[in-house]
């Protein structure tokens, strides 16, 4: 049956610079490609984290060479990050719809992502980013309101908050591009982080992760399925213990408790998990899209958490883990 897929791309997917970018792209479009052949409808969100650091990092060392660049924030090297990885996913895709004479368009969305300025996280900023700097210049940095942290004895960089996202503002727009048969590339990052004031949407200095940003997305357009990519083809408990073991299928009140006994590394598989869990939950609560019915079973919104190699597999129930209500 055709789905409508989001997919979040991790940063494995992406490489760590710009000529590994370029060839990790092709690899990639071949893989959304297959899905694309199958006749489904496919949603694409992808990190940044290597790319935001170092439009992060470049603008930082002009400031410094020269004061009258800017020091920009983060919203502005996230929007940056989106074209930038952007442009190479949708040429490699479109290259690959052309090889397979498919003609399918595609498109890079500047998405911006809604989030609460009450969110706690502002208050703690956790995730590092840039360049390190000397303790003088990171005091200078904070006498400007910028925040800044130790990042494990290696030295100071700036820091970011990762607020959870609330709202996607172009979300209609993805949905219009979805309905004229087209592949959109949306919240790339994550997202730009916003927050309306005074009637605008204005940035917000953060980072969302984009696995949250892909359930919160899924969840807006209707979509039937959420893959999250990673490094690994499989959820385990006990990773890299005795006993480990890998799940084949996972219901979000078993992720929950297998979350609460700390089973999922954090910055790792925990957000996949608990982005999966966020999806699947929102699915069972809310209208679907496609209330198709097979044989007697209702269709259900479900997340898969496998390798990139795998989401074809995956979708046809050979491998991955599969988080359901």
């Amino acid at each position: 049956m055709k789905k409508r897929i989001v997919i979040a791309l991790g940063g494995n997917a992406l490489g760590e610079n710009l000529k590994e970018q370029m060839a990790a792209a092709q690899g990639t479009a071949k893989a959304i490609v297959d899905l694309v052949e199958g006749g489904h409808e496919i949603v694409i969100v992808h990190g940044n984290g290597p790319q935001v650091g170092m439009i992060e990092t470049a603008f930082e060392t002009a400031a410094r060479a020269d004061p009258h660049f800017p020091v920009l924030p983060m919203s502005v090297c996230v929007a940056l990050s989106q074209g930038y990885i952007g442009y190479d996913l949708q040429n490699t895709l479109r290259r690959e719809l052309d090889f397979r004479h498919i003609p399918t368009p595609v498109a890079t969305i500047i998405t911006q992502v809604e989030v609460d300025p009450a969110d706690p996280a502002f208050l703690n900023p956790t995730k590092p980013i840039g360049g390190f700097m000397t303790p003088a210049e990171a005091e200078l940095l904070r006498s400007k309101g910028i925040p800044v942290m130790e990042d494990a004895g290696r030295g100071w960089r700036r820091a970011a908050a990762s607020p959870r996202p609330v709202n996607i503002i172009e979300a209609g727009t993805i949905t219009a591009m979805l309905a004229a048969g087209q592949i959109p590339i949306a919240a790339g990052g994550g997202g730009i982080p916003v927050a309306l004031q005074d009637g605008q949407y204005r940035g917000k200095s953060a980072v969302i992760d984009k696995d949250f940003s892909a359930a919160k997305l899924a969840e807006l357009i209707g979509a039937d399925l959420l893959i999250i990519l990673t490094a690994v083809e499989k959820v385990a408990v006990n990773f890299g213990k005795p006993g480990q073991q890998w799940l084949d299928t996972l219901s979000a009140a078993e992720a929950e408790r297998y979350i609460a006994e700390n089973q999922f590394a954090k910055g790792s598989m925990l957000p996949k998990v608990q982005a999966a869990v966020s999806f699947v939950s929102a699915g069972a609560k809310a209208p679907q899209r496609n209330q198709a019915v097979q044989g007697t079973q209702a269709v259900r919104r479900t997340a898969l958490i496998t390798l990139l190699q795998k989401a074809k597999d995956g979708i046809e129930g050979k491998t991955g883990t599969l988080i359901t209500p």
